[in-house]
């Protein structure tokens, strides 16, 4: 057998367990993995912030919430200058 198709089998393989494995995790928990910010509790819970909020906080800008960011590191904008 070619060496090319070895490693082609198993990277369909390696692709196959993964979806596999993010199927059984949304079958068994009955929702989507909840990676964001602004929307995890565990995270909120954790004191885990935005980095662009802390990034914010450490140089003395304003508060990330006062710049109409709502957590979510996508709609933060550190350039952004308040007017």
């Amino acid at each position: 057998m070619p060496t090319w198709l070895i490693v082609l089998l198993c990277s369909i393989a390696a692709v196959a367990l993964f979806v596999v494995g993010m199927s059984l995790t949304l079958m068994l928990k009955g929702h989507h993995i909840d990676s964001e910010i602004s929307t995890n509790k565990n995270m909120q819970r954790l004191g885990i912030r935005c980095a662009v909020q802390e990034s914010r906080e450490d140089s003395g800008q304003t508060d990330c919430a006062d710049a109409g960011c709502s957590g979510n590191c996508s709609a933060c904008d550190i350039e952004k200058e308040d007017s």
